[in-house]
């Protein structure tokens, strides 16, 4: 770390120090075909002692030389860029002869001043990224994400995921990195805006017609075993075909999905006529819940669109749920018609993905013993390999 020097203590720099200074940078500073490298280390090793004693405009010099140099000794050039911003600016950004380790250890000691300038060169390493990913300074992330050179791990997607519930703003920049992953876009679904959520089915949402022919001799397997096999059993409602619970029928004293809704404005949208139209339609109660009681109504179009039912039901389960439909000057209310638009956009097939997703990860995580058990943030975020992306995303979503 720098060293701080009282300007009353310091002896008085006379121009043999200034001379001397000087004419090391320029030794340091030349390229590897003018220098041999043994001349460069005895050169820098004097230059950072000189360094110790220092005023901040000498150490800017020594910064502004270096900044483009390949060859200067890294030992110097980590103390620059440990120095105060003024100095470490100058050089943390741009010069080319930092290694990962260099930057990793520079964004531990430094401020968030170094960090957003890490987040912000031209290359930045997964060792490096990863580190700067667990702290919970947005403009430093946000350069990191925004940054087309920087290498960003899957675990690092993780950790910004958790970081995400708490700073949405976060979504939109995570879903322009190729590194997201549709079950990082679905679970941060729940929590992003409108137009991120609208990408995260455009990008994420996929028709799995290749997975189904796979996997199709697999059913007849488990029919034979009755759906014994909950492991089994809880894979294969992801990759099914059909979408709305046919077998739900026979019980229901309603006569299809279509009935059911119907019954949200005539009778009222209570819980059991909730949870039953989550089994008419094959999702669990605590999909149908999650979906029902979201803020901006995107998933019930999903909901509609994946179950056969026509576009007018999205009306009618829109009336039933009390939100409104036009503003006072009488034109559509802008968030139905951004959720009429999603309905549009999505194909049956992929709108069915997306369900089913939302259903196997919602639901099929949830330990036995209730909601109040899931995992936190921080245990996700500290310890990634050991939860599948089912129980991260019911984790996140439902956790605290």
């Amino acid at each position: 770390m720098t060293e701080t020097i009282d300007p009353a203590d310091a002896p008085p720099i006379g121009r043999a120090r200034t001379a001397l200074f000087r004419r090391l940078i320029d030794i340091v500073a030349l390229p590897a075909s003018r220098l041999a490298h043994q001349d460069r280390s005895m050169a820098a090793d004097i230059l950072l002692d000189m360094l110790f004693h220092a005023d901040t405009e000498s150490r800017q010099l020594c910064a502004r030389r270096l900044r483009d140099s390949r060859e200067a000794p890294r030992r110097l050039l980590r103390y620059l860029g440990q120095c105060s911003f003024d100095v470490a600016g100058l050089v943390l950004q741009h010069c080319p002869a930092y290694d990962a380790v260099d930057l990793r250890e520079i964004a531990e000691i430094g401020t968030a001043e170094h960090r957003l300038a890490i987040a912000s060169r031209k290359t930045v390493p997964p060792v490096v990224t990863d580190y700067l990913s667990e702290f919970a300074e947005m403009h430093v992330v946000k350069a990191l994400l925004d940054n087309r050179g920087t290498e960003i791990s899957e675990i690092s997607v993780d950790k910004l995921v958790v970081r995400s519930r708490q700073m949405p703003e976060l979504c939109a920049a995570l879903m322009e990195r190729l590194e997201t992953q549709p079950s990082h876009g679905m679970t941060m679904f729940w929590w992003a805006d409108g137009i991120t959520r609208r990408k995260i089915l455009q990008r994420h949402a996929a028709d799995r017609l290749e997975v189904i022919e796979m996997c199709a001799e697999v059913f007849p397997m488990a029919v034979e075993e009755k759906w014994a096999d909950p492991v089994a059993r809880k894979a294969l409602q992801l990759i099914e075909r059909r979408q709305r619970n046919r077998a739900a029928i026979d019980k229901s004293p309603y006569d299809s999905l279509e009935d059911a809704v119907n019954a949200g404005v005539t009778d009222g949208l209570t819980n059991e006529l909730v949870q039953e139209i989550g089994y008419l339609a094959g999702v669990k109660p605590v999909t149908i819940a999650k979906i029902m009681s979201d803020d901006g109504g995107e998933g019930l179009a999903v909901l509609c669109k994946a179950t056969g039912l026509h576009r007018d039901f999205l009306k009618v389960l829109w009336a039933a749920l009390k939100r409104p439909f036009r503003m006072d000057e009488g034109d559509i209310h802008p968030q139905f018609h951004l959720v009429s638009e999603t309905y549009e956009m999505l194909t049956v097939a992929k709108a069915q993905t997306t369900l089913r997703y939302w259903n196997w990860s919602l639901s099929s995580a949830i330990p036995t013993s209730g909601l109040k058990n899931l995992r936190s943030d921080d245990q996700i975020a500290n310890d990634t390999a050991q939860y599948s992306a089912a129980q991260r995303t019911a984790s996140l979503v439902f956790g605290d």
